[in-house]
């Protein structure tokens, strides 16, 4: 199977000044057209490192693809530093990339420089394929069995630059296919999923591989993957496995694919032409903004309630100041109440409710990290205690996911009957 190296360079990556997101990028377009990333490496400013690692990653890869180093100030060494390693004794001018250096700053109202000109300058050693949304273009250096490509680091450059340089790889390496079925699980720690489906794991075919991807604001996913192989065969195999594992955890597997709770939720509502609404306390929004960051959303989102303070939980929602009185404002009652009353407001089929404390502080009855979630529609209510141990925005995150899943089940269930 074809293997890649992914190579950022810049001092920036490695202090935190900047986030990489080239490299995930990167990572998942190779996947999609069978090559397997081997390895990931960030690169400081200083041409022995540059020179020394992409040496070594030659050596380890089919295919080596840098980001970054490239703009056109003294500090952005990469070029001179590949110009060394693939021998090059002079530079040439591209006339496409000096083309594109004219055109994108004439667009801006910039006069073009010699150090913008000298971007389309590259090593005689090179191939190149033009950078249409930069002055950097994408250099190509076939090193023997290897190729580098050095693509630019501003990510919507490369971004727009990967379609042309996975067909270039298409065309000089043989492609394997890579299958992935993604599973998303949640309310079960990864340990405990590991130990509820082990005897299902150890039983799984050699050239098949399970990974297990925890994310507390989307549960644990697992991916289980075949590297190679025909791909039909493959992805009824997969289908086989899938099905075992479904069998196995239930309504802790919520969806196939990438999908998170909201974007999930989303699918379902939409799809049987439901509606939805929110009551927060303790989450001061943070559902409402979960399920409105999906596209579409307006087909089924109502509305919302931020009942942070109790006379707005009164007035508001409707809830009996005798409930928040005799129960507390952190209680089953008390949300199922707002859940009902955002319910009776808006006139949506189902609602979800939270009250709770995020922390620190506590009420004296709950610690911090504790919260009720109420779900309901208009013939039916639950309510459910969930606590966590962590800080107040985590808490706020885990309170949020927790109601999404909840609520999730909730509507499935209905819907099932």
């Amino acid at each position: 199977m074809t293997t890649a190296s992914v190579c950022t360079i810049g001092d920036e990556i490695l202090i935190g000044q900047i986030v990489d997101t080239n490299s995930s990028a990167i990572a998942r377009a190779l996947g999609r057209i069978g090559v397997q990333v081997t390895r990931m490496v960030s690169i400081g400013d200083r041409r022995e490192d540059i020179l020394d690692t992409l040496s070594r990653e030659l050596k380890l890869a089919d295919i080596v693809i840098t980001t970054g180093g490239l703009g056109p100030t003294k500090d952005d060494i990469t070029k001179a530093a590949l110009a060394e390693l693939s021998g090059s004794h002079a530079y040439v001018e591209h006339p496409g990339q000096l083309e594109m250096v004219y055109e994108i700053l004439h667009s801006r109202g910039l006069d073009v420089l010699d150090i913008n000109r000298a971007q389309a300058l590259v090593p005689e050693t090179c191939e190149v394929i033009v950078n249409h949304r930069g002055t950097a273009p994408i250099m190509v250096f076939r090193m023997g069995k290897a190729t580098l490509y050095a693509m630019p680091g501003v990510p919507f450059e490369t971004e727009a630059a990967l379609p042309d340089v996975l067909d270039d790889i298409s065309a000089h390496y043989p492609l394997s296919a890579i299958s992935h079925r993604h599973l998303m699980t949640y309310g079960m720690a990864e340990s405990a999923l590991s130990k509820a489906i082990a005897p299902w794991e150890d039983a799984l075919p050699a050239d098949m591989h399970l990974a297990y991807l925890p994310n507390p604001l989307t549960g644990v996913k697992l991916r289980l993957s075949v590297y190679g192989g025909n791909p039909d065969e493959t992805a009824a195999r997969l289908d086989r496995e899938v099905a075992r594992l479904k069998a196995l955890l239930g309504d802790v597997i919520y969806a196939e694919g990438e999908r998170s709770l909201e974007e999930e939720l989303g699918r379902v509502l939409a799809d049987n032409g439901k509606t939805l609404s929110v009551a927060e306390s303790c989450t001061g929004g943070e559902i409402a903004h979960l399920i409105t960051g999906v596209p579409g959303s307006s087909r089924y989102f109502l509305g919302s309630v931020t009942s942070y303070a109790i006379p707005v939980k009164e007035k508001v929602l409707g809830v009996p100041d005798t409930i928040i009185r005799d129960k507390g404002v952190v209680s089953a009652e008390v949300a199922e109440a707002m859940a009902e009353g955002v319910l009776r407001l808006t006139g949506s089929d189902y609602a979800v409710a939270t009250t709770g404390l995020a922390g620190p502080g506590g009420d004296g009855v709950y610690p911090d990290g504790t919260v009720w979630v109420a779900v309901c529609s208009k013939t039916d209510k639950k309510s459910r205690l969930f606590q966590y141990h962590n800080d107040r925005k985590r808490n706020i995150q885990r309170f949020s996911a927790s109601a999404l899943y909840f609520l999730l089940t909730f509507v499935n269930s209905e819907l099932s009957r």
